[in-house]
């Protein structure tokens, strides 16, 4: 008898793809207002036009790439009041569930936590980009579900690609990783201590540092491109 059942564990070509396109998106390979051809693309990722059309069909909806009249898809630019949006967003969603995690925290939480950021802070030393996006994203997961905080998780989750796309700016800048591994340190310190209070000021003092420098990087980016 034939043994018809799924291995979940083995991904799609759509979903190769997926993955290869928005890595490439989120770190720059295709800059803002990059034209996505989609011969061009085919060539590059060794797969049908079908599979392109739908993975950039998915990318538009994750707000990475969208549709401009004659032109068709582009990557799509950063704009500053969105990104201001989105960290205001966060600020105020993780913030909440850091104060939430601190406070039924327990040892296994903690060593979880503390665990993934150690693998951050050496992925920051090797300078290791799309490991520290990797675990990052696992860092928040962790502190979300043992927030119990479900729904922020899922809105949180929705807005992934675009968050990448600007933690890929803010850790690509000089220093950023012994910055960040001290902002994170007190709000795991606050954690530990079953502080909420601390740990939600540490978490939102992160997000408006983390928002000032995506706005500075941003608006750098954009006076360059205006100069040329």
């Amino acid at each position: 008898m034939h043994d018809l059942k799924i291995d979940r564990n083995v991904k799609t070509l759509r979903e190769l793809t997926l993955d290869k396109l928005r890595a490439a998106i989120v770190q720059g390979y295709f800059r803002p207002g990059t034209r996505l051809v989609e011969r061009t693309l085919c060539d590059e990722l060794g797969v049908s036009r079908t599979v392109v059309r739908e993975v950039l069909r998915h990318l538009e909806t994750e707000g990475l790439v969208e549709i401009v009249a004659r032109q068709g898809p582009i990557v799509a630019r950063l704009d500053p009041a969105q990104v201001s949006e989105i960290y205001e967003l966060r600020g105020l969603l993780e913030a909440n569930a850091a104060r939430a995690c601190a406070e039924g925290a327990t040892p296994e939480v903690v060593r979880q936590l503390r665990e993934i950021r150690a693998i951050i802070e050496d992925a920051f030393e090797k300078h290791d980009l799309p490991r520290v996006l990797e675990y990052t994203e696992r860092f928040y997961e962790t502190l979300f579900e043992a927030a119990n905080k479900q729904v922020s998780l899922a809105v949180v989750t929705s807005l992934n690609a675009r968050i990448n796309r600007l933690r890929a700016l803010t850790i690509a800048t000089p220093g950023r990783g012994g910055e960040s591994n001290r902002e994170m340190n007190l709000l795991l310190d606050a954690i530990e201590r079953r502080d909420g209070d601390a740990a939600s000021a540490a978490s939102f003092a992160h997000i408006k540092r983390v928002s000032e420098l995506a706005l500075k990087v941003l608006a750098e980016q954009n006076e360059a491109t205006g100069d040329a």
